[in-house]
């Protein structure tokens, strides 16, 4: 498996520049979501990467692309769609102190966009993933006017029309909606 790693000390006052055009195979999360269905990923996931240091810390900032196949959750037609986002990341050296699991801790913006990193480089793989995964919707539209399946017959009402009855729901309690309790 290939990793998308920056060696730490290779990144000095200029900003450096990574292009990533990797297979889905490459970040282990996106293949186990490819896996379990419901999204396919169906080319390379590919971006552009500035590394600049800041001090005591090393910004990421990038931007992120990939091409999918998603399934209507309304009228489970696959359609094809298109992750593309752009974020930042911190990291500074892990440091020997560790806050106690007692200890309240109010995190600020800068500590929600931040890792921590060891040894001599950080790899970026996991970050990578979590960006594309983050915006793979949980259910996934075709169109926001999607009529869905007819819950009778089963048809798709986006492109046919069905013979049936257009009365509502029956659900098994609604013969109490009417019932009344009198107290004497």
């Amino acid at each position: 498996m290939v990793h998308v790693k920056l060696v730490v000390d290779h990144i000095k006052d200029t900003p450096v520049m990574l292009h990533i055009d990797e297979p889905v195979e490459t970040f282990p999360l996106l293949a186990s979501m490819q896996n379990v269905g419901g999204c396919s990923i169906t080319g390379n996931i590919q971006g552009d990467i500035t590394v600049v240091r800041e001090y005591k810390n090393i910004r990421v900032t990038g931007r992120i692309a990939a091409p999918l196949v998603l399934c209507c959750s309304r009228c489970l037609a696959d359609y094809n769609s298109y992750v593309d986002t752009g974020f930042t990341l911190f990291f500074r050296k892990e440091s020997a102190v560790a806050v106690s699991a007692e200890d309240e801790l109010e995190l600020g913006e800068m500590d929600l966009m931040s890792s921590t990193y060891s040894g001599e480089d950080i790899d970026l793989t996991h970050e990578i993933e979590e960006q594309v995964a983050l915006e793979i919707p949980s259910k996934p539209l075709c169109d926001e006017a999607c009529k869905g399946l007819c819950h009778e017959c089963g048809i798709d009402l986006n492109t046919s029309r069905c013979s049936c009855s257009k009365e509502p729901v029956r659900l098994a309690f609604n013969a109490l909606k009417d019932f009344k309790i009198s107290v004497k």
